[in-house]
């Protein structure tokens, strides 16, 4: 088979190059091509731009790093659906390669095939797009105050990419990273970091970002959010904040931790919890206040991690409420006391009425017997009723005349 044009063309520019590099005659310079070097993402498009400033219609061709022409003049010599025309003039040829891989990068000729036949070269870089990172060694939720390590890695790199670890919005410093070339002109990135779990850490988000050239300053980043199991933490609410005497009154316990507290006691300090005081879970309820409920009162809160504790001082301050907000069983207490001392004080005025009553129905049955005794003195001897008057009157007078005298 007879070879064609193109393919005889390539192999005179094989034959014969002249590269610009070489010894020229001075002031000659302008005969040569023009060419630039160019640096490419991996899966992007590349431009190839070759010109002459002068040119007596001898033709233009690019080359590849294998030496296989791409373009002779506007005709395409390789087939390939990547590379296509983008300006063709006797003193410009440009083409453009797309999706370019890692392979494709070297370094690319042009020529003008003038006797002899000139060249220019062009390099072109391609850089390996970093993969996602991934973060390893996450198990599953740490309790609080116990160290893990996180492993950060990415491949693809070309070059290699700057890994930055993040807790929420802070960053942290305190990592090692490892670089590793790989046999596909990439690198493959390690990143690990040491976290102590805090309280304050249940539930964020713990971030490892790229930052690499190709990625435009739009950084990839991969999230792992953590959880935290701690012990709970105690808080105490009073209903009231000045307690008085004769109130209800409650205390609650508010646990926080993780998970939620889900047993809660009571106890009271230098003495036993008085029946007032009803405990139940996470409240401790006095139906009435007492001066004698005063004192300190602990809740522990336990969850599967540890317990929390919290201590209260209850001072009970005298009552400052009206009689109508007086404790019920209070004024009923006082309502019995004052009907008994009323009901003693009216049994004692009947007594001494009845005693009073007595003397004086006594007193009235003597005097009356007295007046019959002296009435009968006077009629025992008279014949008639008439002259039995008269002598009761004059043994009256008789009698009186015997007590004056008598006295």
């Amino acid at each position: 088979m007879r070879p064609s044009l193109i393919q005889l063309s390539a192999i005179l520019a094989l034959s014969f190059p002249i590269y610009a590099d070489e010894s020229i005659s001075e002031g000659d310079e302008w005969l040569y091509p023009v060419t630039q070097d160019e640096v490419v993402h991996e899966h992007g498009t590349v431009t190839l731009k070759c010109t002459v400033q002068e040119n007596d219609n001898s033709s233009l061709q690019w080359s590849n790093p294998a030496q296989q022409t791409l373009y002779f003049d506007g005709k395409k010599a390789l087939r390939d659906s990547r590379i296509q025309l983008v300006q063709y003039s006797p003193h410009e040829l440009t083409i453009s390669i797309s999706n370019m891989t890692l392979n494709d990068e070297g370094i690319y000729t042009c020529s003008i095939f003038t006797m002899p036949v000139l060249t220019a070269t062009a390099r072109v870089q391609v850089l390996g797009v970093p993969k996602k990172p991934q973060i390893l060694g996450y198990g599953g939720a740490v309790e609080e105050g116990t160290m893990f390590t996180l492993t950060c890695n990415t491949t693809g790199n070309k070059p290699a990419a700057t890994i930055h670890w993040f807790k929420g919005r802070e960053e942290l410093t305190d990592h090692v990273t490892h670089h590793e070339d790989t046999d596909v002109r990439t690198y493959t990135v390690n990143s690990q970091i040491n976290i102590t779990a805090t309280r304050e850490d249940n539930g964020v988000d713990i971030i490892c970002s790229l930052d690499h050239e190709t990625l435009d300053h739009n950084d990839i980043q991969t999230t792992q959010r953590i959880e935290v199991k701690y012990a709970p933490s105690v808080k105490i609410r009073a209903s009231k904040t000045v307690p008085e005497e004769g109130e209800p009154f409650t205390l609650r316990c508010i646990g926080e931790g993780n998970p939620e507290p889900s047993v809660f006691s009571w106890m009271r300090f230098n003495g036993e919890l008085s029946d007032r005081a009803i405990p139940r879970s996470e409240n401790l309820t006095f139906n009435f206040l007492n001066k004698s409920d005063a004192g300190v009162y602990q809740c522990a809160a336990r969850n599967i991690v540890g317990i929390g504790v919290r201590n209260y001082s209850l001072t009970v301050h005298e009552s400052t409420s009206s009689p109508t907000d007086k404790d019920p069983l209070s004024e009923l207490t006082r309502s019995s006391i004052d009907h008994a001392v009323i009901g003693g004080i009216v049994a004692v005025i009947v007594f001494i009425a009845l005693c009073l009553l007595i003397i004086l129905i006594r007193y009235l049955i003597r005097h009356k017997g007295t007046y019959l005794t002296h009435e009968a003195k006077g009629s025992d001897d008279a014949p008639d009723a008439d002259t039995a008057i008269i002598n009761a009157e004059v043994g009256h007078s008789s009698s009186e005349d015997k007590k004056e005298y008598f006295i």
